[in-house]
């Protein structure tokens, strides 16, 4: 496996392959970045995993630099996953210079994470663009964990007509439910006890979903109410179309229940779809 730090010299290793297929990832790898890579490998002759902790997506006072950095531990497995080459620019790298052009989403970003963090899918749309022109892949390997990232990246490619096929990877969750992530090595041992409850009280709306329920707005709040008793700080929970994340209506057969709170000082995010059809 090869480890690349510049442009230049990525696009030697890359000059005579036929399919990539990349996987970009912030570092401090689980088993659902595994997961990606193990998804992406037999799609392509060439897997890339970028590892680049993206400035531009965290808002003021967010975990920008205490975000876990685990380079060498990321080699290791990545190196055992399979992968061919990892891409783990610095910041002069992707940004030479000011970063003044830049990638402006749809009216997606500003609902739901995008209302709780302004700007965040404008720095995630530039990063994964210029990664797209770094490595020019054929196909792209985003996780659903982040479900918002994965719709608005998927249109960034469609409207911009990018030569790239973007597969979507179900999430990965420990044993009791929990949907894996690298700011779950934040949580204590009592908040990870705890972090659970978000993932049992979208399980509780879908399976409500499934039952007949049709007032979404009382399954929310009442979903809210009970995490909020608990000591977390929901930001939302909010039943949505799984197409473009807006609100259905009654007769809406493919839904996706998405939630983000807060226990302690971490941030959690999970989802679940619900297909009525």
């Amino acid at each position: 496996m090869d480890v690349i730090h510049s442009v230049t010299e990525l696009r030697a290793r890359l000059y005579d392959e036929r399919q990539v297929a990349l996987v970009p990832t912030m570092g401090n790898l689980h088993d659902g970045h595994i997961n990606l890579i193990q998804l992406a490998k037999p799609r392509a002759a060439c897997l890339v995993a970028s590892i680049f902790v993206n400035r531009l997506q965290f808002g003021p006072g967010e975990d920008f630099a205490r975000y876990p950095r685990t380079l060498a531990a990321d080699c290791a497995r990545l190196a055992q996953a399979g992968c061919n080459v990892v891409f783990a620019p610095d910041e002069e790298e992707v940004y030479p210079e000011p970063q003044e052009y830049t990638v402006d989403p749809s009216s997606i970003q500003n609902i739901l994470e995008g209302a709780f963090r302004p700007g965040h899918f404008r720095g995630v749309a530039t990063v994964v663009l210029k990664l797209f022109n770094m490595v020019q892949p054929q196909i792209a390997i985003f996780g659903k964990k982040d479900y918002q990232q994965y719709l608005v990246l998927r249109e960034m490619v469609k409207q911009l007509a990018m030569p790239i096929e973007i597969i979507p990877a179900e999430t990965v969750r420990a044993p009791d439910g929990l949907a894996l992530s690298s700011r779950n090595r934040y949580l204590n041992h009592m908040e990870r006890v705890e972090a659970i409850a978000l993932y049992h009280h979208i399980s509780q709306i879908r399976q409500a979903l499934q039952r007949g329920q049709r007032d979404f707005a009382a399954l929310e709040s009442e979903a809210v109410n009970a995490l909020d008793a608990r000591g977390w700080q929901t930001d939302y929970i909010a039943i949505r179309r799984q197409s473009d994340l807006l609100e259905p209506d009654a007769h809406a057969r493919a839904l996706v229940v998405v939630a983000a709170a807060r226990l302690g000082t971490t941030r959690l995010i999970d989802n679940l779809e619900v297909d009525l059809s």
